[in-house]
């Protein structure tokens, strides 16, 4: 009798699984559920302050406005930061903000003075405090002088940062024995944004619609060819969004940031497909290796001075939903995304990789807390979201991030917005938040993390 091998041994036939899988407890993904989650996020904004948005523990750096900008920008550098608050130490007030716009127009004013010389003398003397007086020589408007209680709701502090088209809301309060003024903190998009998905994870699920389909975000729409097929003088293929190439000179990519109002700008090839990404945090590193004398080098040669640390291009596609968005803002420091085609414009005949749109936390932020949303009038839901604990992360995959040339590390360093001076009155101590608030790029590192702070881009 021969011994049974795996070629003649008797085969076992396995019954069925009569195991049934388990069905999700979560309502079906309609306009109406969609709706519903946005009514829900807005009412819960507006039983939050921007207090309960504040880290356990952080420290503040505010620049005096006397400061010189050589020093200030030093300080920016050393702190891991891309902006800071200032302050008139001869009135004991707040004296607006110190961002990279101001140094982009410093740049500005660098190259249309007509003496090279007394530039770049000036350059080296001015002070913050005559920030102002280059603006007005440019013929730029100064920024508003925003402020906002941190008591306030935060939904009143989202539509104020719509309404002035911020990027972030200085956060004031008034000492009651002095009657100075006091900064408390700085609430940024990225700080709200990120508040909400933490806070509403159950509502963020129910944001299935596709980006596009929302209106969120400027997508590529060129002027018609005319019939003879020759492209006008200037006929920009991505028209309304800038871009640039990898022979582009910087200072025309600065002049973009500063016309446009703009923070970053997209970098493509020949097809128009996505290599990378000029922000105006990169400036930043050209004015601190000098090379602001010679900004006619191109953005390739740029690049290769940019910090090995970048971790590159986040990239969705348009049918990406809203909720995958917030996903990906909950597990990672994003500031905005490149929409490039993906397989289904490729399967229309377009080009896989290629420059669609772009999406900015302003587009996310003014869709989110705006006063009607896609479809029909907001219903009322049957229990709105007011519990400040996160809910369980839901098991979708957040949008694509990766730099098209190279793949984007899982984190994200920016610098952390600045804030705190010797002569700046000490800042009122917050109340601590919920316990699932993280630390955000509004200060610098807390005393109590062992990780540097993470950075904030412009």
């Amino acid at each position: 009798m021969s011994l049974p091998t795996p070629n003649n041994s008797p085969k076992v036939r396995r019954k069925g699984s009569t195991r049934r899988r388990a069905v999700s407890h979560l309502p079906p993904f309609t306009q109406e559920s969609h709706d519903a989650a946005l009514y829900a996020i807005r009412h819960y904004l507006k039983g939050r302050t921007s207090y309960d948005t504040f880290p356990v523990s952080f420290r503040l750096i505010v620049l005096d406005s006397k400061l010189e900008v050589k020093k200030a920008l030093q300080c920016l550098l050393l702190n891991g930061v891309v902006s800071a608050p200032l302050w008139n130490s001869e009135r004991s007030c707040f004296a607006g903000m110190f961002t990279v716009s101001d140094i982009i127009h410093l740049i500005q004013y660098y190259y249309k003075c007509s003496s090279y010389d007394a530039a770049a003398a000036d350059v080296e003397t001015f002070r913050l405090e005559s920030l102002r007086d280059i603006e007005r020589q440019l013929g730029v408007d100064p920024p508003p002088l925003l402020r906002e209680h941190p008591s306030a709701s935060l939904y009143d502090a989202a539509k104020r940062l719509i309404q002035t088209h911020a990027r972030r809301l200085p956060l004031l309060d008034n000492d009651s024995e002095t009657g100075h003024e006091v900064i408390v903190s700085i609430l940024t998009q990225y700080r709200l944004l990120k508040f909400i998905s933490l806070n509403c994870g159950k509502e963020i699920q129910q944001l299935h619609m596709p980006l596009r389909k929302l209106g969120i975000g400027t997508y590529v729409n060129p002027p018609p060819i005319p019939p003879d097929g020759e492209k006008p003088e200037g006929y920009n293929p991505f028209h309304p969004i800038a871009t640039a190439t990898m022979s582009t000179p910087v200072f025309d990519v600065v002049h973009m940031f500063s016309e446009r109002g703009i923070s970053a700008v997209p970098i493509v090839d020949e097809e128009g497909i996505v290599v990378n990404l000029y922000e105006t945090v990169d400036v930043i590193t050209l004015v601190r290796l000098g090379a602001y004398q010679s900004l006619d080098l191109t953005i390739s040669e740029a690049l290769n001075q940019r910090s090995p640390d970048f971790p590159g291009v986040v990239i969705c596609t348009a049918s990406d939903s809203l909720g995958t968005l917030m996903q990906l803002i909950k597990k990672r420091r994003v500031h905005r995304l490149v929409v490039v085609e993906g397989d289904e414009e490729e399967r229309k005949g377009g080009k896989k990789g290629r420059l669609l749109g772009i999406i900015t936390l302003s587009d996310v932020l003014r869709y989110l807390i705006g006063d009607v949303s896609i479809g029909e009038a907001h219903p009322e839901p049957s229990v709105p979201s007011t519990d400040p604990t996160p809910t369980p992360e839901p098991g979708q995959a957040p949008a694509e991030a990766s730099n098209p040339a190279e793949p984007a590390p899982a984190s994200e360093p920016a610098p952390a917005e600045a804030e705190a001076a010797p002569e700046a009155p000490p800042a009122e101590e917050a109340p601590a938040p919920p316990p699932e608030e993280k630390q955000d790029e509004g200060e610098a590192a807390p005393a109590t993390e062992t990780e540097p702070a993470p950075a904030a881009a412009e």
